[in-house]
């Protein structure tokens, strides 16, 4: 049988100890699978009638690489507005939200992205909303996705009015009069103001979706690990893979929140059955704590401001219950973690679970002591880390609001990627999109630089940790493929693997870290099927 797709190009990193890259030039594709290996020389004996040829000349071309952690669907929401991202005062928000006023005029104005370092040292309040566009519904979720904040008309039309009890440890934050100061810490908390937002149409929900795949198809990506799966989930990713078909393979891990009741458990079980021709539930989601910005995190002891001191589950031993509960039922515990305490906590709990087929993780994992490094290989956890939180977020001199309030030793601890892999650790990369770039490009540059990419003038957060360039590729491709118990059937270009292939106009694994962030992606293939191709 003819192969339906042949890709050639200078450089064809297989990842596959058995095939030495040296050697390889072309790869040749059956029926989604990868079918042959070899050079340019055995093109000709390989093509039939019906195949397709694409030279990529001077390209590289790699497994296809996954995204760790990405929020597609919830992203959808998480990013309506103004992109705020660049902001890096009080000022500069003023006139964003005006230009957002001014550009597109509606009842609200929305913002996302917000940096808490743009407050500097003035607490975080909704005064900068109301001097900027005045007694209007604003709505401004900040960079991390735990956190926002909602103008005094926002509030109003939410119902919010004072303190609220909620299930896990979300806040409304009121001054000491009981007044909410329009800062809302944590989903629960601000979900409150998105239950009363403009609805966004089926139509517009789909198409931004797509729109959305696609260019995460242009920069690379072949799949990614989504991690939700709630409200419009089902509804959208069936549509496109059942219409014009998914250009990533998703794999979706619904929330498990406190409170949670065992027949609700039960439904997440039953829910891993869900799935479609490129996606599928497998795996629940889990968060120990918050974030360090928003003084939320599970911290050892408190952080400079007296917060992270608790876990987000009130009764933490309800975590365990019910992660060891879906364990029991084959079904892969996925954990934000991101202080020590939650880490530690999380790693004990993790000890007394079965593992099935897809191993247990732990997401962002931002400070640990050392004693635990060697715990994650030790209990076979995945590491799952983002190494664009660390570049875009802090910085070496520790004057931004993370470091601050951890302090000097716990910030010299951070984001001990390097740490992880060299003890031996199964280590998955990825973006947390919307709350950093998806491009896996600057991803796995910001790994190697420990500095946002194209800044050669910053100075690098703990150079010690960076990652060599053939880590990083791995934590996109082999890594990404074990995570996900798909380690014998992807994350390499090998006879009978998946067809998913990423090639980039230059080679991840030489070119100079800035370079490659900047490098042209001339073709995606998944599943046997060009999702993407340059002009």
């Amino acid at each position: 049988m003819s192969p339906d797709l042949i890709v050639t190009a200078d450089t064809v990193h297989t990842l596959d100890p058995g095939c030495p890259a040296a050697t390889a030039t072309a790869v040749a594709v059956t029926g989604g699978i990868v079918s042959a290996v070899g050079d340019r020389r055995d093109v000709a004996g390989w093509r039939g009638a019906g195949t397709q040829v694409i030279d990529l000349g001077t390209a590289t071309v790699t497994p296809g690489l996954v995204d760790g952690h990405i929020h597609p669907v919830l992203g959808l929401d998480l990013t309506r507005g103004a992109d705020l991202s660049a902001v890096r005062d009080l000022g500069e928000l003023a006139d964003a939200l005006r230009r957002a006023q001014r550009d597109e005029p509606g009842e609200w104005v929305l913002g996302w992205g917000l940096n808490p370092n743009a407050f500097g040292r003035v607490p975080i309040t909704h005064q900068p909303l109301t001097r900027a566009v005045g007694d209007i519904p604003v709505f401004i979720l900040m960079f991390d996705a735990h956190a926002a904040i909602a103008s005094p008309a926002a509030l109003k039309r939410a119902g919010i009015d004072g303190p609220r009890e909620f299930a896990g440890g979300a806040t409304v934050v009121c001054d000491d009069n009981g007044v909410p100061t329009g800062h809302l810490l944590e989903i629960p908390a601000y979900e409150l103001v998105q239950a009363v937002l403009p609805a966004q149409s089926r139509s517009v929900r789909r198409a931004r979706f797509a729109d959305l795949l696609q260019r995460m198809a242009a920069a690379g990506l072949t799949a990614g690990n989504a991690m939700d799966f709630e409200a419009d989930s089902a509804e959208l990713v069936g549509h496109l893979d059942g219409s014009a078909g998914l250009p990533l393979r998703l794999r979706f891990a619904p929330f498990c929140m406190p409170g949670v009741t065992r027949a609700e458990l039960d439904d997440l079980v039953d829910r891993q059955r869900s799935g479609g021709a490129r996606w599928r539930v497998d795996g629940v989601k889990f968060m120990i704590d918050g974030t360090v910005d928003g003084g939320t995190a599970w911290l050892s002891r408190a952080d400079t401001h007296g917060e992270s001191t608790a876990p987000f589950w009130p009764d933490p031993a309800e975590y365990v219950w019910a992660a060891r509960y879906l364990a029991d039922r084959g079904v892969p515990v996925v954990t934000h973690a991101i202080g020590d305490a939650g880490v530690r906590y999380v790693l004990d709990a993790l000890s007394g679970t079965r593992r099935g087929r897809v191993p247990h993780r732990i997401e962002h994992i931002e400070t640990i002591p050392t004693e635990l490094v060697g715990r994650f290989r030790a209990l076979d956890v995945t590491a799952s880390m983002q190494p664009t939180h660390c570049t875009l977020y802090t910085s070496a001199d520790q004057s931004d609001n993370w470091s601050e309030r951890l302090g000097p030793e716990r910030s010299r601890r951070a984001f001990r990627c390097r740490d992880l892999a060299d003890a031996g650790a199964r280590l998955a990369l990825g973006s947390d999109w919307p709350v950093a770039p998806f491009d896996p490009r600057g991803v796995i540059a910001d790994a190697q630089l420990r500095r946002p990419h194209g800044l050669g003038d910053v100075d690098p957060v703990r150079p010690d940790q960076a990652l060599t360039a053939g880590q990083a590729l791995r934590g996109y491709a082999t890594a990404a493929a074990a995570a996900a118990g798909l380690g014998d059937v992807s994350g390499r270009i090998r006879v009978g693997h998946r067809a998913d292939l990423s090639a980039f106009g230059l080679d991840p694994l030489t070119a100079v870290p800035d370079e490659f962030a900047q490098a042209p992606v001339p073709l995606t293939v998944v599943d046997g099927t060009v999702v993407h191709r340059a002009d």
